[in-house]
């Protein structure tokens, strides 16, 4: 299944893409329809209204948050080479475990909404494409051989980075990934059934029609499986929350010469077995 939330009618709803149509949900987001088992849920869809695709706006599919984003870093060790020497000064060994950080909820844009761009606020904004996950069972310490079973579904996501503003703060990344609305997601969330082995995906971020970076997450360092596991270590993870996994090489600020992003650029994510995200840039008075 593809889940997705709409604008139809004047309203935000959670529905379920099917062919050309839109079969509407009853509930008030897709986090609520998590708590449905498949029969259920396959029950409500064959009664739900149904609309043309082509007659809503694809909104984020995900729209209310209890907890900041979770995110992967240096989860491509492509990406985590291109950059040595490049982080000013910050440069670490590379890890043993995987390295997870949070950015804020306000980020969250529509998967073809205008990302909001003031170079008051930033010299530096990067592009980072990546798989996203959704959880949908709670669980904390979850065996690694049962990570999988705590996955409700896979989106794609954007994580647009202000690199000056990492480097100010100490190097941590919260400030510098937590710029509102600059964080594309979806189009839709596919079930974790329907979209089968994460680790078989190829992702690609295009920047005004040049593709920029081009990886399959089989290369991604640690797994997704391993992912959940590591960070749910003591911590319980709850349905609804997202989890970035990491971008591959070919980010602007490791190329050389170095590339940023402007007004007016436009910039496509995509992955097989989910379809695309496109957006530009536009100004919007952040700082």
């Amino acid at each position: 299944m593809r889940f997705v939330t709409v604008e139809h009618a004047g309203r935000e709803q959670p529905g379920v893409v099917d062919g050309l149509e839109v079969a509407l949900l009853p509930h008030q987001d897709l986090v609520v329809s998590m708590g449905f088992a498949v029969d259920a849920l396959g029950n409500e869809i064959a009664g739900a209204p149904r609309v043309a695709l082509e007659d809503v706006k694809l909104l984020a599919p995900l729209r209310r948050f209890r907890r900041d984003i979770l995110c992967t870093g240096w989860n491509y060790w492509d990406h985590f080479e291109e950059s040595k020497g490049k982080r000013e000064g910050q440069d670490v060994d590379r890890p043993e475990h995987p390295t997870f950080f949070t950015k804020g909820p306000d980020v969250v844009i529509g998967p073809y909404d205008e990302i909001a761009y003031d170079p008051a606020l930033s010299a530096k904004w990067d592009y980072e494409a990546e798989l996203a996950v959704v959880i949908g069972k709670t669980g904390r310490s979850i065996p690694k051989a049962d990570a999988l079973d705590h996955v409700w579904g896979y989106t794609l996501a954007n994580d647009i980075s202000q690199r000056d503003l990492q480097r100010a703060h100490g190097g941590q990344w919260l400030k510098g990934k937590s710029i509102d609305q600059t964080m594309p997601l979806g189009p839709w969330i596919v079930s974790a059934d329907e979209f089968g082995d994460p680790q078989d995906v190829r992702l690609q971020c295009l920047l005004n029609g040049q593709v920029m970076q081009d990886a399959s997450t089989k290369q991604m360092a640690y797994d997704v499986a391993t992912l959940i596991s590591e960070l749910s270590f003591g911590m319980t993870l709850r349905p609804g929350d997202l989890l970035l996994t990491g971008t591959p090489a070919g980010i602007g600020n490791a190329r050389e010469p170095q590339v940023f992003l402007g007004e007016g650029d436009e910039v496509i994510t995509r992955a097989d077995k989910i379809g695309e995200l496109r957006n530009t840039l536009a100004y919007r008075k952040l700082a």
